[in-house]
């Protein structure tokens, strides 16, 4: 289905039984095992394909019938080239029984933005490719998944969250957690008083980088990558092998480090199990260590404390993912990645949340079947673009005021520091021509 009267053409065929005209693509061989007309798939475009955006977000689209991704972007021609090949070999198994015609591979994304056929994109770029895509996607009334963190500075969130609700379309925020039964089940727990009235939440991210560049040494970038394309919005810098790919995590120019990408899986249930996804704190004091003169210059440890309006306190350190709530009956938490859950009493881990009392929004088939369900719904994903914002805004004022080596006070509900300029303005970042919000 294509996204110019795509949606009120899907309502008008709910309920359709069967379909007599000729199919594409094979539902049965997509591994959800019923079919789907082509009128009623969303078409989607891939935007940026490396490890993550092909082997997680790409092969999971490709697990659903009801979606038909049709072209794929990537700066790096032997990323886009490969992604393109997995594409038409998954979808080459229903030939038989349709004309396939190929999936489209494109070095610049806005190819795809500019296709009227095209419902809904799909952004896996590096950090400081997400918001200008999604951005640009939303105003063309495309409905957008974007992976976390959700942005690079604060100013670029507010304006993907504005834009979002503006032009009314769906977004999600690619942080699987909230579709992992366990978490979903502590932060219900948490919310429902089981541990008592809330006081303190302690959050544990992975250590910062090491270093696992094959070359920190500058020379020409290699044929097929559009290096000047990759670096986008951020200065301009020569090519070393160290800098792209996997590694751009390290350096601020195009992300915040292991606060920013470890902290939007683990911050989002602290938010979630708080009750403030639509808010943030009202204080930030973090301790940190920084390279003192690398490439490499995001935080390789921190400490950061945080106290909300609502009196609950937060700690964000380096150690091993976890995350631990803290009442005044108990608490509950989750140590290590997706770890068991252990609460104190233990009886917590038994409780049933009754039918009266609060159930979050979640989908155990994950998050790109809550986002292709709410395309079709039009309903809020579980992580809509306000909530990615507000939880990566979270690491971001963590690593402003570690970088400041002060404590600051935060308006959430301005997204300004109060009384501090020098703060403030380390809340957007100049932008390299032509790029802009």
């Amino acid at each position: 289905m294509s996204g110019r009267s795509a949606f009120s053409r899907r309502d008008l065929m709910k309920g359709v039984a069967a379909v007599a005209a000729p199919y594409i693509i094979s539902a049965c061989a997509r591994g959800r095992g019923r079919f789907v007309a082509p009128s009623e798939r969303i078409t989607l475009g891939m935007i940026g394909t490396g490890d993550h955006g092909t082997n997680h977000n790409l092969r999971g689209f490709l697990r659903q019938s009801d979606a038909e991704v049709v072209a794929v972007c990537d700066v790096d021609r032997e990323r886009r080239e490969t992604a393109k090949g997995i594409v038409e070999k998954e979808y080459a198994k229903a030939l038989s029984k349709g004309s396939y015609k190929g999936c489209a591979a494109y070095g610049d994304f806005r190819e795809i933005i500019a296709r009227p056929d095209i419902d809904a994109v799909m952004v896996s770029t590096p950090d400081h490719w997400h918001v200008i895509p999604a951005l640009m996607a939303a105003r063309a009334g495309k409905d957008v998944a974007c992976e976390k963190p959700l942005t690079l500075t604060i100013v670029e969130g507010r304006a993907l969250a504005d834009a979002v609700k503006g032009h009314k379309r769906i977004f999600q925020t690619c942080s699987e957690n909230r579709s992992i039964e366990f978490y979903h089940r502590m932060c219900e727990l948490v919310r429902n008083g089981r541990i008592g009235k809330l006081q303190h939440i302690e959050v544990a991210l992975p250590r910062g980088h090491s270093v696992r560049a094959a070359s920190f040494e500058i020379g020409p970038p290699p044929p097929g990558l559009d290096y000047d394309m990759w670096l986008g919005q951020a200065p301009w810098a020569p090519y070393c092998a160290a800098r792209c790919h996997w590694n751009f995590r390290w350096i601020f120019d195009y992300s915040g480090g292991m606060l920013t990408d470890w902290g939007a899986h683990m911050i989002d249930l602290a938010q979630w199990g708080n009750d403030t996804e639509h808010t943030g704190p009202i204080e930030v004091e973090g301790k940190g260590t920084f390279p003192p003169a690398a490439l490499y210059n995001t935080a390789t440890d921190f400490d950061i404390s945080y106290k909300y309006a609502n009196g609950v306190t937060m700690n964000v350190s380096a150690s091993q993912p976890g995350i631990r709530f803290e009442g005044d009956k108990g608490w509950i938490e989750c140590a290590g990645w997706r770890g068991k859950l252990v609460a104190n009493p233990p009886a917590v881990l038994g409780s049933k949340i009754g039918p009266d009392e609060i159930h979050l929004y979640t989908e155990p088939g994950g998050e790109h079947r809550n986002f292709l369900d709410c395309v079709r719904s039009r309903k809020d994903c579980y992580a809509p673009a306000e909530v990615g914002h507000r939880t990566v805004a979270i690491a971001h004022i963590g690593n402003i005021s570690m970088l400041l080596g002060r404590k600051l006070k935060w308006d959430p509900n301005k997204e300004r520091f109060v009384g501090d300029d020098e703060a403030n303005k380390m809340l957007s970042r100049p932008m390299r021509p032509p790029w802009t919000l």
